[in-house]
This record gives C-alpha cells, sequence and structure tokens, in this order.
C-alpha cells in the first residue's frame, strides 16, 4: 500500500487541467442527494402552516418520510455507485467522460446495485444500532462495496459488501487515516461555505480509487493504471 502522499499525488495527477468534469459529476451527484434527503424535511418547512388535523401532520411526515427513503433506495443507491466507479474510471483510464460514465454505471445491472447498496447499508445500521463505534467500523470495512457491485457483477448484493469486508482486514484504520489527512481541506471548504467540497469530493474520490487499486492488486487482480 501507498502512503497517503502518494494517493493524493495521484489523484492530482489525474485532475490536474481536467477538473471540470469531475466537479459537474460531483454537483449532479450532490444536487440528487439534497434531493432525496429534503423530500423528508418538507413536514418541517410547513410547520406553522395552518393544517385542518393532526392526522394530516402525521400522514404528511410519514409519506414524506416513505418518499425520501424511495427516492434514496432507487435514485441515490445506484448513482452511488456509479458516482463512485467514475471516478474510479477516470483514476485508473484517465476516461474523463465522469457524468456519462456516473449515469451508465448506475443503470446497468440496476436492481443489482439497488439491492447491493441496500444491503451495505443495512449491516452498517445493526453494527451501529448495536454500539455506535463498531458501527464506524464497519463502515469501512464496507467501503469497497460500491466498486465490487461494478466491477463483480456475478457477486450477489449480499457477498459484495461481505468481499470488501474481507478485502478491508487489516487495512480499515489505513482508509480512516486516509479520510483524515483531508482534514485541512475540508475545513477550508466549509470557509467557503461548501463551495469547495466541489473540487474536495473528486479529489478525495480519486485518492480513494487508488486505495482501492492496491487492494485489488493485494487479493491479486490486475491493478490498472493510466
Amino acid at each position: 500500500m501507498k502512503t497517503n502522499q502518494e494517493y493524493k499525488n495521484a489523484a492530482l495527477d489525474r485532475l490536474r487541467g481536467n477538473w471540470a468534469p469531475a466537479v459537474i459529476a460531483t454537483i449532479v451527484y450532490m444536487v440528487l442527494a439534497i434531493v432525496c434527503a429534503g423530500s423528508a424535511q418538507v413536514p418541517t418547512l410547513l410547520q406553522g402552516q395552518a393544517v385542518p388535523h393532526a392526522e394530516f401532520n402525521m400522514g404528511l411526515a410519514l409519506g414524506c418520510g416513505g418518499a425520501s427513503f424511495l427516492l434514496s433506495l432507487f435514485i441515490l443507491g445506484p448513482v452511488l455507485v456509479g458516482f463512485a466507479n467514475a471516478n474510479r474510471l477516470l483514476y485508473e483510464r484517465r476516461d474523463y467522460n465522469v457524468t456519462r460514465n456516473m449515469t451508465d454505471i448506475a443503470m446497468s445491472n440496476y436492481l443489482h446495485k439497488v439491492l447491493g447498496v441496500f444491503l451495505m447499508e443495512l449491516k452498517v445500521f445493526l453494527w451501529t444500532f448495536l454500539f455506535i463505534i463498531p458501527g464506524i467500523v464497519m463502515s469501512f470495512a464496507y467501503a469497497m462495496t460500491p466498486y465490487i457491485l461494478e466491477e463483480h457483477p456475478e457477486i450477489g448484493a449480499w457477498e459484495a459488501s461481505t468481499r470488501s469486508r474481507e478485502m478491508m482486514k487489516g487495512h480499515k484504520f489505513d482508509l480512516f487515516w486516509l479520510y483524515l489527512s483531508f482534514i485541512g481541506w475540508f475545513l477550508l471548504a466549509i470557509l467557503t461555505a461548501g463551495i469547495g467540497f466541489l473540487w474536495l469530493e473528486p479529489y478525495i474520490q480519486g485518492a480513494v480509487a487508488g486505495f482501492y487499486n492496491d487492494l485489488k492488486a493485494e487479493q491479486g487482480e490486475e491493478a490498472v493504471t493510466a
């Protein structure tokens, strides 16, 4: 495995002079994430409005919560897989068609990816429900699932997250340390009213794609780098 700085340098090398496609894809992904999450906030936004019955408020809250869940499940889940793998292709092959790749990957083998992301998040939720710290640890264990769902469609949705956990044995802290190395950029992005995240996210995605590439090599799979 490389050092954090080597992963970050490699990510910057791929992005140098080609930030626009990655930033546009990030905007699309973030807008979808906001829409999916925001639908659950409709009852809060309507507080103070004249509504005739408490039952209406309860039904509205349940309906919006259900809509948010379904949007996250059937839209954001596969798009998450598409976004991660589009950035992986940028890292591995210098393929800068990031938005198109994101949508193509999200739609291909669609239900498999919906189920795969759902099971991954369910596993993390169950661990977190038991204890917070193990839940956080297991979120790193299952972090490679989006890549595996795309690169190994022959593997079942449940097995994809299991393979991620096996790949990450002995490397969960390495990935945590890689994310932590971006803390300075994270704070700087906050100071830009969040606009900086449009550039920070592709940077992080590229570094994590490099990390995954090395994990593949450890497993005896061919590592691809352009």
